[in-house]
Order: structure tokens, then C-alpha cells, then sequence
């Protein structure tokens, strides 16, 4: 997986890049589809080479794809069709296309989307509004689909069969979407989320007043509902996003006399001590490299360290690295000393079974592995909270919310009527043991392509799995290319970004078949670049 250079599209200047175009159209309008007859140079050297205009892909000094358009009559069409301009367009610009040739292995449709974007661009800046092309037969599904309309009779003999067709500019122009695209999107995305139709639907319902008796039964019922998944005894659902739902523990535990200490193991380890360090909370850190859990021995000796300790804040699943850590664990230590344990959970309610019985805090969202729309924060206690009117603002008061039946304020119906939805219709049990599943055959795949991946799997999250590229191989173009190829993956984040990773994240649904494709993509292209 050592990567060169990036894939690089252009125009053919250099002579060493002409020779390569000569033994590339020897390898596949010779040898593979037998057009023309063999020679011991194994090189083809086409007719009209000094008047082509080359469009080439190269990865690094190897010439992988190209294409060929020329503007100027008679074209070799005019050779092999008679009278060739009755059978098009009138009054249009027309320039012909030849010579379109991938090698084989480079064939997972990223090279061709390169040369065609940039035929497509170098066609209008010449102001051409037809392009005609000889195209062969096995391929003719692929010509249709770019919106090609085939004419007159087929040409050739034998293996080496060639239609007719043309292609007007506004005819390219509206396939060029949908053929650039890929027909599906794979959301693999630790969030936002693929959305179910049941629960677009409960969405769109007509908004109710947050003190009407049947919102309030709603929002009863949706408390419920997550406290069930999750153990929690209580829990709140506030309109905002998880920095609320953590600015909300904070608030809390500002409320808290002594001393706290704060685990960080990743990008959302930091956020936690970020929103301690705005609400002056007085504690220590506990840091670890990211991607390695805590242990037992490490954390017992921070809490003798500390001294005086009341509360413990961490992630419970980090999801810059896809570390899940060890809950159990954590609860015992804390219930050992004495101290109120809090939790991060915004990525690992509804990807693992969870127990927060004992947990004096946690927070969760809805627009992640609950499958419901980003908006609504949530925070679970196991504790009556009391309202701070002298110490906290408003919205972020928990004892408030608590004291109002969870509805101090304004809420939406239609983004609660959704939540509840999106938990209730699915089998939880059976989801876990799905992606469990799912996420162990993944990295196995993963691991025998030669991805690096940063969780170990002891304690790794099944919803999360980052990999490490090498530090040729950029994780931005891996990013792009894959989303060209209908696979949506984390990457575009600052703390990927700098660490050159990539997330693949089964949130969404989605099935080995779905990742099969993933898989074939990502080989693909680390093939034309390794």
C-alpha cells in the first residue's frame, strides 16, 4: 500500500508519453481486440496521430488510460460510412472521438470518469457541439448510457465489430450527472445517518404544539423508550446537537464540589476536556496515545494520583479512532473510590448493548446510530437533579427539564415523532448481533488487503473502524475516489485530515454485498496506486 504519486490526467506533450499512447493502442486494438494485424514492434501508430488530441491518465511514469479527439476532416468515420454527415444533426460543430483505451486492471471506472470529464471540458472550450465516434460493439450498453445515438451500419469483421454514433453536447450534458454518479449512495458515515421511510414519514407529520397531551405522551413514551435501550434510569431529550448533550453534563458537574478527572484516548477525549475548561471545571487529565485503551493499573494509579476525586468523565466510544472503552471496567473502578462516573455514548448507543445503570451521566444524539434525524441532544442520569436558576442558564439546566416533565421550552414534534419511530421499529438485540458480525468479517477482509487499523480488536467499536493510510497514499483522494464510486466514508474531518485516516462506519444499514463493492473499490484503486 506504499503510494507513488496521485493519478494525474492531461494532455500529452512529451515524446515519452507518444511512444506510450503508440504501445497502449498495440496492447488493446491489436492484441485484445484484434482491429488491426500484429507486428514485432508491438507498438500501433495511428493514422491521424499528428492531428489527435491526447487526454491521458497517468499514475506516476505509467500511461494507464487515454483518448483521442480530432476536429479536422475527413474523419476515419468518413472512410467507412458514405455520405456520413446525412445521418447527422444539421448545422452543428462536429469533432470525432477515437482511440478510448484503459488498460485492464484500471478499469474500476475511475480512470474513464478522468479522461471523459476532461474530454468533456477541452470539447466546449473549442466550441464543438457534436462528437462522432467509431465505438466497438462489446461496449455498447456503456455508449448508450453516456447518450450516444448509433447510426448507420456496423463496421468490422469478425471480434473486431464497430457501431456508428454521435453524441450532441446537451445530450452529454444531462447524462453527464448520472453517469459521473453512481446510481446508489452507500452512507458509510458515523453520522449523519441513512434514514428509514417510516421514520421520513413520522417526520413530515403536521408540528404539534409541545404542550398538547399528545406531544407530551410522545415525548413520555420516547424516554421510555432510550432508557430501556440503555439501562439508564432517567432520561432528557433536548432540541441541539451532542455538544449540547456534553455541555449539559458539564453544567452538572459544575454544580459537583472536588475534584474530577478526564479521560482522553482521542480527537473526542479533548472535547470533553474543552468543555470542562469553558465551565472552569477543576480537574486532571488522563492521556493516552490515540488508539490505546485505558487499562486497569493506569487508571487505579490516576485516581490515588488525583486525590479527592468526585467525578470521572470519558468517551465511551472514541470515535476519531474507534476505540470502545471498557465501560465495565470504568464502573468498577469508579463504584471502588467512590467517584460518579460520566459518559460520552453519542456513538455507541444503539451500536453495542449497554448497561448505564450506575452512570451518573451520559449523553447520546439522535442523528447516529438511533437511525433518526440530527437534532434532538439526549442525556441520561440515574439521580434526581435539582434546578440551578443561580448557576446555570436555562437551556442548559438538567434539574429544569427534570422538573418540567422534560419540556421547559419549545420542542419539535415532528423531529421526536421520528426519534420514536426510528427506535421502536428495530430489533435491537438482533442489530447488535448483525453488526457485530458484519464489522468482524470487515476487518478481517481489511486486514488481508494490508489496511492498517488503528483500534486493536480487543476493544474495538463495531461501528467504527479507522484506518491509517501510508504516508504517500493522501486520505483525501481516497475519500473523493471512493465517493465517486458510491461510497460515502469519513475523511474530510480536520483530525483525519492531519492524521491521514479514513472511517468506515456501518451506522447505516447496509450488507456485505454493499461492502463487497466498498472492498472491490478500494483494491481497485490502491492497485493504480501502489
Amino acid at each position: 500500500m506504499t503510494r507513488r504519486v496521485p493519478l494525474t490526467f492531461k494532455f500529452a506533450t512529451e515524446a515519452w508519453e507518444f511512444e506510450a499512447i503508440h504501445r497502449l493502442n498495440y496492447r488493446v486494438f491489436v492484441e485484445e481486440i484484434p482491429q488491426h494485424p500484429p507486428n514485432a514492434d508491438r507498438r500501433l501508430v495511428d493514422p491521424f496521430h499528428d492531428e489527435n488530441t491526447y487526454v491521458i491518465c497517468l499514475d506516476g511514469g505509467s500511461l494507464v488510460g487515454m483518448v483521442a479527439i480530432r476536429g479536422q476532416r475527413p474523419f476515419s468515420l468518413d472512410r467507412k460510412v458514405p455520405n456520413l454527415d446525412s445521418y447527422l444533426p444539421r448545422r452543428r460543430r462536429v469533432l470525432e472521438i477515437r482511440l478510448l483505451a484503459v488498460e485492464e486492471r484500471y478499469r474500476s471506472g475511475v480512470v474513464f470518469a478522468g479522461l471523459i470529464r476532461m474530454l468533456f471540458q477541452r470539447t466546449k472550450a473549442l466550441g464543438y457541439d457534436l462528437a462522432i465516434i467509431s465505438g466497438t460493439t462489446r461496449q455498447s450498453s456503456l455508449y448508450r448510457h453516456l447518450g450516444f445515438v448509433p447510426f448507420g451500419p456496423v463496421t468490422g469483421t469478425g471480434d473486431a465489430l464497430f457501431q456508428p454514433m454521435y453524441l450532441t453536447i446537451e445530450a452529454f450534458e444531462a447524462r453527464s450527472r448520472s453517469l459521473l454518479s453512481p446510481a446508489r449512495v452507500i452512507n458509510l458515515m458515523p453520522g449523519p445517518v441513512t434514514v428509514a421511510d417510516e421514520v421520513r414519514t413520522a417526520l413530515a407529520g403536521e408540528p404539534v404544539s409541545h404542550r398538547a397531551e399528545s406531544f407530551l405522551a410522545t415525548i413520555q413514551l420516547t424516554r421510555q423508550q432510550i432508557c430501556r435501550l440503555t439501562g439508564a434510569h432517567k432520561a432528557e431529550i433536548l432540541l441541539g446537537s451532542g455538544s449540547l448533550a456534553n455541555d449539559v453534563v458539564a453544567g452538572q458537574l459544575s454544580l459537583e464540589p472536588g475534584r474530577g478527572l478526564i479521560l482522553s484516548n482521542g480527537e473526542f477525549g479533548d472535547r470533553l476536556v474543552d468543555h470542562a475548561t469553558r465551565f472552569r471545571l477543576v480537574f486532571e487529565v488522563l492521556r493516552l496515545d490515540w488508539g490505546q485503551p485505558f487499562d486497569e493499573d493506569s487508571l487505579r494509579r490516576a485516581i490515588r494520583r488525583v486525590g479527592g476525586l468526585t467525578w470521572l468523565w470519558a468517551v465511551h466510544c472514541e470515535t476519531s479512532t474507534g476505540v470502545l472503552n471498557d465501560l465495565d471496567l470504568l464502573r468498577r473502578i469508579c463504584g471502588d473510590n467512590g467517584v460518579r462516573l460520566c459518559l460520552d455514548c453519542i456513538s455507541s448507543i444503539g451500536t453495542v448493548p449497554l448497561d448505564l445503570s450506575g452512570v451518573y451521566l451520559a449523553s447520546c444524539v439522535s442523528g447516529k446510530a438511533l437511525g433518526a434525524f440530527p437534532g434532538l441532544a439526549m442525556v441520561f442520569y440515574n439521580h434526581v437533579p435539582t434546578p440551578a436558576p443561580e448557576r446555570l442558564p436555562r437551556y442548559i439546566d438538567l434539574g429544569l427539564y427534570a422538573a418540567q416533565r422534560g419540556v421547559p421550552f419549545t420542542h419539535s414534534s415532528n423531529l421526536l415523532a421520528a426519534l420514536q419511530v426510528a427506535i421502536e421499529r428495530v430489533d435491537w438485540r438482533a442489530r447488535f448481533g448483525q453488526l457485530e458480525d458484519l464489522s468482524a468479517w470487515l476487518r478481517i477482509r481489511l486486514r488481508k488487503m494490508g489496511a492498517q487499523i488503528v483500534a486493536p480488536d480487543c476493544c474495538a467499536s463495531p461501528a467504527v473502524i479507522t484506518l491509517a493510510l501510508p504516508s504517500g497514499l493522501r486520505s483525501e483522494s481516497v475519500g473523493r475516489h471512493l465517493e465517486q464510486a458510491g461510497y460515502i466514508l469519513n475523511y474530510r474531518s480536520d483530525y483525519l485530515l492531519a492524521r491521514n485516516w479514513i472511517q468506515i462506519c456501518p451506522l447505516s444499514p447496509v450488507s456485505r454485498r454493499d461492502l463487497e463493492g466498498l472492498l472491490g473499490a478500494l483494491q481497485g484503486y490502491l492497485a493504480a496506486c501502489c
